[in-house]
């Protein structure tokens, strides 16, 4: 299934107080260039983003552009332990209850134990961190890449429209040509009797002539390797693997042996037919610079 190289994908991932948000925007490139802009936070990264991306596309220009947001917790502020301050609650409560005291435990009471709050671990905030970005990178590669396939789809239908108007030129053409040879053929014995008039003509002699214009004229073998290029065409449109520069090249080969025909076959009909197939070709040239 071929996929087109613009599009857009937006991914968005929290983890621990780490909210990350990935937005990338694929246009058309010859290569692969990816450019990345990442939060001062998150610049150690890069290195991994710019792999994940090379590793999901062939081609195209894809920027990327990432925003984090860190709670508080993470951005260097202490971290209540919410599990450690009940159980010193229930501790005090159950300390409360055999001493006999009636007071009720206090706010002020918790405050008093130093570890009821701490900071997270470097580590630990750095790994959410990446773990926030690189689960948001992924949502977005997987968006863009639908928006790519959902583009690539409407241009394989405009490609097989296009390879369909050149098959029914080439038909035409096909269908011309023996007729065309056979107009040649006439007005070869027609010029020859014209020249020599009252002099005889050696039968062997102008059929042997007429052996040699059919040669010339000759345009099968042309026909048979641009409809040959045409099936290749229909059968790379339906690979799974990136196939831009193998339509480029097969666009190329299309034109050659259309131009060899359009000289070949020194006929107007077929030279109008030609003019046809080269301006569908064109398109198709403009269009396949969009795939991947």
């Amino acid at each position: 299934m071929i996929a087109s190289m613009t599009g857009f994908g937006r991914g968005q991932a929290t983890v621990e107080g780490v909210t990350a948000t990935v937005e990338l925007r694929s246009v058309n490139n010859r290569y692969l260039d990816v450019s990345v802009r990442l939060p001062r936070l998150a610049a150690t990264y890069e290195p991994e983003v710019l792999q994940t991306l090379r590793q999901h596309f062939q081609r195209g220009r894809i920027t990327l552009q990432a925003d984090l947001k860190v709670a508080g917790g993470l951005s260097g502020l202490s971290q209540l332990n919410l599990e450690r301050a009940q159980l010193y609650l229930k501790q005090l409560e159950t300390l409360r209850a055999h001493t006999g005291l009636t007071d009720p435990v206090r706010l002020d009471h918790l405050l008093a134990f130093p570890d009821l709050f701490e900071k997270p671990e470097e580590g630990e905030a750095d790994e959410c961190m990446r773990q926030a970005l690189m689960q948001a990178l992924y949502q977005a590669i997987e968006a863009l890449k639908a928006a790519r396939l959902r583009e690539g789809m409407l241009l394989k239908t405009d490609l097989e429209t296009r390879l369909e108007t050149i098959a029914q030129r080439l038909a035409a053409i096909e269908a011309r040509a023996p007729e065309r040879l056979a107009e040649a053929r006439a007005r070869l014995q027609a010029r020859v009797q014209e020249l020599l008039r009252e002099t005889p003509v050696d039968p062997s002699r102008l059929e042997l002539e007429i052996v040699l214009l059919a040669d010339r004229l000759d345009i099968t073998e042309e026909c048979v390797r641009l409809r040959a290029h045409l099936q290749h065409f229909r059968e790379v449109l339906t690979s799974t693997e990136p196939s831009g520069r193998r339509l480029n090249f097969l666009v190329q080969e299309l034109h050659r042996e259309a131009n060899t025909i359009s000289a070949k076959a020194n006929d107007a009909t077929i030279s109008l037919l030609t003019v046809d197939i080269k301006e569908e070709l064109e398109k198709l040239r403009e269009q396949i610079q969009n795939i991947e």
